[in-house]
């Protein structure tokens, strides 16, 4: 018989193993139109910053729950390819404000059209539960992610 630690300890394994395999998934390319390939990370960004009338980079990085460097070094990749511009803020001299050019609009549409798929998927397959599981599954998972939360905080990486 499985205990409750036993449980808990399939879960969080399983958990980090979703957390790997989405982290390839994330790097793996994705064709754009004109032979541009992006990877999938890039595009959602490209979605998080389309979604939003207003962000900016420490927002951004918030978001993904990376740090500043790590979102501003994003953003910057994906100006250099003419998907996101920034620009300053209008209530700050010092703050920027990231919009999409028209080609990142482009590329926000092929992707919500992909993601629209993807997530019609994932509730097909999750509709068989009831809405009490599925907020019990919520839940489990703000607690997974608060307790790596404070191992990063502790690691002074927050």
């Amino acid at each position: 018989m499985e205990t409750k630690e036993d449980l808990i300890n399939d879960m969080s394994r399983k958990f980090f193993r979703i957390i790997n395999k989405h982290g390839r998934l994330e790097s793996l390319p994705f064709h754009f139109d004109e032979g541009i390939e992006m990877t999938h990370r890039e595009l959602h960004v490209i979605q998080a910053v389309g979604e939003r009338k207003r962000i900016n980079i420490t927002e951004l990085g918030s978001h993904f729950g990376v740090t500043k460097s790590a979102a501003s070094q994003m953003v910057t990749k994906l100006v250099k390819k003419d998907f996101i511009e920034k620009k300053p803020a209008a209530h700050s001299n010092k703050e920027l404000q990231l919009t999409l050019t028209q080609r990142g609009w482009k590329a926000f549409r092929i992707h919500e059209k992909f993601h629209g798929q993807h997530m019609s998927d994932v509730v097909d397959r999750l509709s068989a539960f009831s809405l009490s599981q599925i907020a019990t599954a919520s839940v489990l998972l703000e607690v997974l992610e608060n307790a790596v939360d404070e191992r990063l905080e502790a690691r002074g990486w927050r």
